[in-house]
C-alpha cells in the first residue's frame, strides 16, 4: 500500500486529537506515519528503519510480528468474538486465562478481574479496596497513599493516584488520596548511602498514615518500578519496609504492574523481585503484549474472600470484562513468553548484559545516574557529575537528546531530563550493542548541540 505522508499528515491534523500532545505543536511538524513493523523495529511511511527501545509503550514484550497471536485472535473472533460477563455468563478464554495469571503471581492470590486497560484497572482497585472496608464495618478508610511522580493511568481516578502535577492541574483531583515522596536515591539523596535512603524513603509512608490516621487509610499503591516517571528503581531495602508498614497498620498493598508485569524485570511481577506480596496487583500491557487492549487486577486471597462471602453483589465492571479475544491472545502471549523462556531469559542472560552496556555508558560526559532493572533503564542528562548540577528545565534538554535519537533510528523516551528505554524481551545481546551504539550517537550529538549553544 502506497502512503502519502503530507495527506496523512493533514488528516491527522485535522481530525485526530492525540494522548499526551500539544496540538498546535504537532500540526506544524506533522506527526510521523508509523506504516510496518517485525521484531524490535517499526518502520515509518518514508521507509526509515527504528529501533523501538520503548516496545511500543512498554508493552511489545514478545516483539512485532508474532503470527501466533494473529492466528489466536482470528480463531477466536470466529467462534465467539465477543459476549460479556455480565448476566451469569462466562466465556472459556477468560476462565483459562484469570486460571493462569493466578498461577504465575503465587499463592497469595485467588481471583482476577478484568478490564481493558491499566487506568480502568486502577478505577477497579479504589472501588474494590473500598468496599473492602465497608464491608469489614469500617467505611472510614477511604484514603488511599501514592507517591510523586507516580504514573496510574490518565482516567480521573488514575491521575488522582498518580503524582503528576500537569496532570491534576487538567480536571481536577478526586478526594481522598495523598501523596509521599518518591525514592528517587539519585535525585534526593545521591551522597547518602542507598540502603539507608530505601529505609528513609519508606519510612515516609509510616510519616503519612499517622498524620491522616491509620483508622482512615485504605491501602498503599505503588509501581514496583516507576515507569513513566523516569525509570526510578528503588533501593533493594525499600519494598520490604513498604510491606512491614502496610502490616503493621493493616493497611492493603496495591503494586501497579502495568509496565513490571510479565517479565519485564526478569520474575513474572515485579512485586516478586522485591520481595512483597500486594493484596492487588494491576496489569495491562504486556499480558497481550499490546496486540489488543487488555488489563486487569490480580486479587489476594484476603481481599476476595472478604469480596465474595460477605460483599455481595460488587456493583462495578466493564462492557469489556472478560473479552474472549483479547484473553486468546493473551493465553497465546504467556505461551510465547514460557515457551521461548523471555522471563529467565531477561533475569540471566540479557538483564545483566543490559547492566554491565550501562555501566560503560555512565562514563559519558552527560550521563548522570544510569541504572537499569530488568530490561527497563533510564539515567539523566547532567551539567556537571562532579558537582551534581543539572540543565535549567527551560533549556529542554531532554527533548534536544530524543531529536536525535527520532533522526537516528531510535525509539528512546525523555522524561524532563531523564532518557529512558524498555526494549521488548525478545530483544538479544546483538541487538542491545546496537542499541548502546545508537544511544551513544545521539549522546554526542546532544553534547555537540549543547556546546554550539554554549550550554556547556
Amino acid at each position: 500500500m502506497t502512503i502519502n505522508t503530507s495527506d496523512i499528515q493533514a488528516v491527522d491534523s485535522a481530525h485526530y486529537m492525540h494522548p499526551f500532545t500539544d496540538h498546535k505543536g504537532l500540526a506544524e511538524k506533522g506527526a510521523r506515519i508509523i506504516t510496518k513493523s517485525d521484531g524490535i523495529y517499526i518502520w515509518d511511511s518514508k521507509g526509515e528503519k527504528i529501533l523501538d527501545a520503548m516496545s511500543g509503550l512498554w508493552c511489545v514484550n514478545v516483539g512485532y510480528g508474532r503470527k501466533e497471536l494473529v492466528d489466536a485472535a482470528a480463531k477466536q473472533m470466529q467462534e465467539l468474538p465477543y459476549y460479556n460477563s455480565f448476566f451469569q455468563t462466562t466465556n472459556v478464554p477468560a476462565v483459562k486465562l484469570a486460571e493462569k495469571i493466578v498461577k504465575l503471581a503465587g499463592d497469595n492470590y485467588s481471583h482476577v478481574f478484568f478490564s481493558s486497560s491499566g487506568s480502568e484497572s486502577n478505577d477497579t482497585n479504589i472501588r474494590m479496596v473500598r468496599h473492602y472496608w465497608t464491608t469489614l464495618g469500617q467505611p472510614e478508610r477511604t484514603v488511599i497513599i501514592s507517591r510523586n511522580n507516580a504514573y496510574h493511568g490518565s482516567t480521573l481516578v488514575g491521575s488522582s493516584l498518580g503524582g503528576m502535577g500537569g496532570m491534576h492541574a487538567q480536571g481536577g483531583m478526586i478526594s481522598g488520596i495523598e501523596h509521599i515522596e518518591q525514592p528517587y536515591h539519585y535525585g534526593l539523596a545521591p551522597n547518602q548511602d542507598r540502603d539507608a535512603f530505601g529505609l528513609e524513603a519508606a519510612g515516609w509512608l509510616e510519616k503519612k498514615i499517622l498524620e491522616v490516621g491509620a483508622d482512615k487509610v485504605a491501602a498503599f499503591i505503588g509501581e514496583p518500578v516507576q515507569g513513566a516517571g523516569g525509570v526510578i528503581i528503588p533501593p533493594k531495602t525499600y519494598w520490604p519496609e513498604i510491606q512491614r508498614i502496610c502490616d503493621k497498620y493493616g493497611i492493603l498493598l496495591i503494586c501497579d504492574e502495568v509496565i513490571c508485569g510479565f517479565g519485564r524485570l526478569g520474575k513474572w511481577f515485579g512485586s516478586q523481585l522485591f520481595g512483597c506480596k500486594p493484596d492487588l496487583m494491576t496489569f495491562a500491557k504486556g499480558v497481550t503484549s499490546g496486540y489488543i487492549p487488555l488489563g486487569g487486577v490480580v486479587i489476594g486471597k484476603r481481599v476476595a474472600k472478604v469480596l465474595i462471602e460477605q460483599g455481595g453483589e460488587f456493583n462495578h465492571g466493564y462492557t469489556y470484562s472478560g473479552h474472549p479475544t483479547a484473553c486468546a491472545v493473551a493465553l497465546a502471549n504467556i505461551e510465547i513468553i514460557e515457551r521461548e523462556g523471555l522471563v529467565d531469559k531477561v533475569h540471566n542472560e540479557t538483564g545483566p548484559y543490559l547492566a554491565q552496556k550501562y555501566a560503560e555508558l555512565a562514563k559519558h560526559p552527560l550521563v548522570g545516574g544510569a541504572e537499569t532493572c530488568g530490561l527497563v533503564a533510564g539515567f539523566v542528562l547532567i551539567k556537571d557529575k562532579a558537582n551534581h548540577t543539572h540543565f535549567d528545565e527551560d533549556l529542554g534538554v531532554g527533548m534536544i537528546c530524543r531529536g536525535h535519537c527520532f533522526a537516528n533510528g531510535l525509539i528512546m523516551r525523555a522524561v524532563g531530563d531523564r532518557m529512558i528505554i524498555a526494549p521488548p524481551l525478545v530483544i538479544t545481546k546483538a541487538q542491545i550493542d546496537e542499541m548502546i551504539r545508537l544511544i551513544q550517537l545521539c549522546l554526542d550529538a546532544t553534547l555537540a548541540d549543547l556546546k554550539k549553544q554554549g550550554i556547556v
